[in-house]
């Protein structure tokens, strides 16, 4: 199953990367004097959209928009339970296998109501014995095996886990992923009241306190959470993260299940559901929780993956992104968020180079100020609220510029994906996370 085309992809990826390249030197083309009025008129608008973004939950209050905050748990008690599929796609997870398994059993859901289903992708390590010894434990287990030579990476995973199982909800977790004994009585409300075709559960970091690099990711994960959130109360968009993604199967399968042909399908899939008029809602609380990568060399691995297929979807879907199936304000929200993600890092290094060959004064640095000032606030917002789960950092200045810090990794990952993307066929690989298994006490 697939949607979307990544025909012609080195075709659009070069043109957005020489679109950049021009952007990035016009303006040292310019009068001095007037150089810096490209970069001053973008920090104005695009700085302004991402601080009201960032700022709006002030101005709702926590409960006010359905989609926005916690789950109750008291919600669950007179709601109707709709049959529930949790599907794990497990490649080499033996550290892992048995502690998720644990947990899911430990899930309290009416037990006609929920089934759990791994999928052993071709897995090398103990992870079919352990499953094999996990099914005697707990007959309710399905487990698929597929061969390591099936193909479609993870989203073939999930789709063959899609076709073989009939919930009405299907939760996609990754092996990692822990979650409290209350979680679903407490996210199938919350995602069947406020009417939402698919819900996306904060990230939380277990191992924050492992080392810096899981402390700034933990930071990360808050901050994307408090963004996302502002997205949706101003009537943008809204965004899958894959680990801990609720979605309703009778959408998913009219969107043609998971892509193939990505290698990120939840952000591939949250436009193809938002090209549906499918609404995703951001619960804040409960959390799912999982695993940090703990080195720079595991991080540069996932933020490629990531970079690449968060450019990919807008190569692939931008003709019904500019369509009239979306809204002004979703089109506004993500021309924001695709200048301040992957057209600012592209621009910036065009300006730079041009700046050196031409011995002038960079252009854009009033921009990139702005984009990393709002980041700033984000962190601040996103850090200082209640979790659920894990402690998050506390936003202190130390944490605070540690975190502002770490984003500028975007600002290298981004063009030499985008540059890669440009010069060199499309490959197709499932770059998984390893995890190593932690043994925190999941929080209630």
């Amino acid at each position: 199953m697939a949607a979307g085309t990544g025909d012609h992809r080195r075709g659009k990826t070069a043109l957005f990367l020489a679109a950049c390249g021009w952007a990035g030197a016009a303006p040292h083309w310019l009068d001095p004097s007037r150089s810096l009025l490209p970069a001053l008129t973008l920090a104005v608008l695009l700085g302004g959209y991402g601080l009201r973004t960032v700022l709006r939950r002030e101005s709702l209050g926590d409960g006010s928009e359905p989609g926005l905050t916690s789950a109750d748990p008291e919600e669950g008690a007179n709601t109707a339970r709709p049959t529930v599929d949790v599907v794990v796609a497990a490649r080499d997870e033996e550290a892992v296998v048995t502690r998720l398994v644990e947990r899911l059993a430990a899930l309290r859901y009416p037990a006609d109501r929920l089934s759990l289903c791994v999928v052993d992708d071709g897995s090398e390590d103990r992870t079919p014995e352990r499953l094999a010894v996990l099914q005697d434990r707990f007959p309710a287990l399905q487990v698929i095996r597929r061969p390591r030579n099936a193909g479609g990476g993870k989203s073939g995973a999930l789709n063959e886990a899609l076709a073989q199982t009939q919930g009405e909800w299907l939760l996609i977790l990754d092996a990692d992923a822990q979650l409290a004994d209350d979680q679903l009585e407490r996210l199938i409300p919350f995602a069947c009241g406020g009417d939402w075709s698919a819900v996306q559960m904060r990230k939380a970091v277990t191992n924050a306190q492992d080392n810096w690099l899981t402390r700034v990711q933990a930071m990360e994960m808050a901050f994307d959470a408090q963004i996302q959130q502002g997205r949706l109360a101003g009537g943008g968009v809204a965004e899958l993260r894959g680990n801990g993604q609720l979605l309703r199967r009778d959408l998913l399968e009219a969107c043609g299940g998971f892509n193939e042909e990505t290698v990120t399908d939840d952000l591939d899939l949250s436009f193809r559901l938002l090209l549906q008029e499918a609404r995703i809602g951001i619960l804040w609380n409960p959390p799912v929780q999982e695993e940090a990568v703990e080195t720079l060399q595991a991080l540069w691995k996932q933020r490629q993956r990531w970079a690449e297929g968060g450019l990919q979807r807008f190569l692939d879907y931008w003709p019904g992104l500019l369509s009239s199936r979306l809204n002004l304000s979703q089109r506004r929200d993500l021309a924001s968020f695709f200048l301040l993600q992957y057209a600012l890092p592209v621009v910036s290094w065009s300006d730079l180079i041009t700046s050196l060959l031409s011995r002038t004064t960079p252009a854009y640095w009033p921009l990139s100020i702005v984009a990393f000032s709002v980041s700033g606030v984000a962190y601040w917002r996103g850090c200082r609220r209640s979790s659920d789960g894990p402690d998050l950092p506390q936003p202190d200045v130390l944490n605070l510029l540690l975190g502002i810090a770490y984003l500028s990794h975007w600002f290298v990952v981004i063009p030499w994906v985008t540059l890669r993307m440009a010069l060199r066929p499309k490959r197709l690989v499932w770059a998984k996370t390893s995890h190593r298994g932690q043994e925190e006490t999941v929080q209630a």
